[in-house]
């Protein structure tokens, strides 16, 4: 069973920065494809990012490239969201996603553990 703990949200004005962390336990990490959702109040849960298990591989939402960066380190059990040029519309709770299978599906179905989540609010 692998447990997955978010941190580093918070409220940032438009054109701010944040990283996001998350702290996984109970697993074989470096086994694991990881990826970043959000879920927006009255919408549903998107995907934002997404990082093999190597590393060696990424994807991202379009309505997210070339602003946020995903990263892992293998040996300290994280991954990170690097978020620059915050929106307003990136507004959202984050969550951090685990599949066994290692790959970096956009689809929460591929997904076995999640975490609570974290809030990002941006100001405008």
């Amino acid at each position: 069973q692998v447990q997955l703990v978010e941190s580093g949200g918070g409220l940032v004005q438009a054109g701010g920065s944040l990283r996001l962390s998350c702290a996984a336990s109970g697993g074989t990490f470096s086994r694991y494809g990881m990826s970043w959702f959000r879920q927006a109040p009255g919408k549903e849960r998107e995907f934002v990012a997404a990082i093999r298990w190597s590393g060696g591989g990424t994807n991202y939402a379009d309505s997210v490239k070339g602003r946020f960066t995903i990263s892992r380190d293998n040996a300290k059990n994280t991954v990170y969201l690097q978020m620059n040029s915050l929106k307003p519309e990136d507004t959202a709770v984050y969550y951090c996603a685990a599949a066994a299978y290692g790959g970096y599906s956009t689809t929460t179905r591929n997904y076995d553990y999640w975490g609570q989540g974290t809030q990002v609010t941006v100001s405008s």
